[in-house]
């Protein structure tokens, strides 16, 4: 993972704190492993991870639900 200064990237930075398992229960609505799809969606996905019902299976910790508000603030690149 980035430290706090240095760019995100969805693919190194973003992409792989979503697990297989994640993408698969998702899928019906959007594809986790798509920038595109998660840009899209970023504030719901954002809403639900700080709310701790995302991903079902137990909530990210605070470092991760950081990052990702740190890519979409970032205006979300790739």
């Amino acid at each position: 993972m980035s430290t706090v200064d240095a760019p995100l990237s969805f693919e190194t930075d973003v992409r792989p704190m979503f697990r297989d398992r994640d993408r698969r229960s998702m899928e019906f609505a959007f594809d986790l492993w798509s920038c595109d799809d998660v840009s899209e969606h970023a504030d719901a996905i954002l809403g639900r991870l700080k709310a701790g019902t995302m991903p079902c299976d137990g909530a990210w910790p605070r470092e991760q639900v950081d990052l990702f508000q740190r890519w979409v603030d970032s205006q979300k690149p790739r």
